[in-house]
């Protein structure tokens, strides 16, 4: 799974902020092409061909790689690399375990094969989304777990932060883009 692009340059001064201008290769976003959803905030999860289910991980530059780590993009300008474990190796093992029970206990979910999907729950990343189980949440525009459209973002950049949800835009031919809630500081 490649990195997906902010919609907004970063400030090379800041990488955590963003500039008012768009990433060359995001301009279809703003011509309202592709389909926008919502991004969650949990951890990254990976279902591969042969059903077995992989955690995103990152390894910065100068640390050793966890043992059996998949590489799958390494980024020149932070010097990461990002790639994947085995989820029976991952610290999440547990809450995966639990939301695989409760999708399958509340929805009767049968998983399509190399998909991608944010593990989200109260023991994942502090629980931002405040949900009071651990869930599956589909990464793809089409798949069968909660999607909500989301309204474009200004092309200025400028925004209210109290009111901008993490998106992703889902493209036809398959590119994607990305703006998160945390790229505006409050002011």
């Amino acid at each position: 799974m490649q990195k997906i692009p902010t919609l907004f340059k970063r400030d090379p001064e800041d990488m955590r902020k963003v500039l008012p201008e768009i990433t060359p290769g995001c301009e279809w976003v703003l011509a309202g092409e592709g389909v926008p959803t919502r991004k969650y905030d949990g951890t990254c999860c990976m279902l591969d061909e042969h059903g077995e289910w992989w955690a995103r991980r990152e390894v910065k530059l100068g640390k050793q790689a966890p043992p059996n780590f998949q590489a799958s993009e390494h980024d020149e300008t932070t010097g990461k690399t990002v790639g994947w474990i085995p989820m029976h190796d991952s610290d999440f093992k547990k809450w995966h375990a639990e939301a695989i029970e409760n999708s399958k206990l509340f929805s009767g979910a049968v998983f399509p094969f190399l998909r991608t999907y944010e593990l989200c729950g109260p023991k994942v990343n502090g629980n931002p989304e405040g949900f009071e189980n651990h869930r599956l949440v589909s990464h793809d525009a089409h798949g069968a777990f909660e999607m909500l459209l989301v309204r474009k973002p200004c092309s200025s950049g400028k925004t209210n932060r109290s009111r901008l949800m993490t998106s992703v835009w889902h493209h036809p031919d398959g590119r994607m883009a990305k703006l998160k809630r945390r790229d505006f500081p409050q002011s």
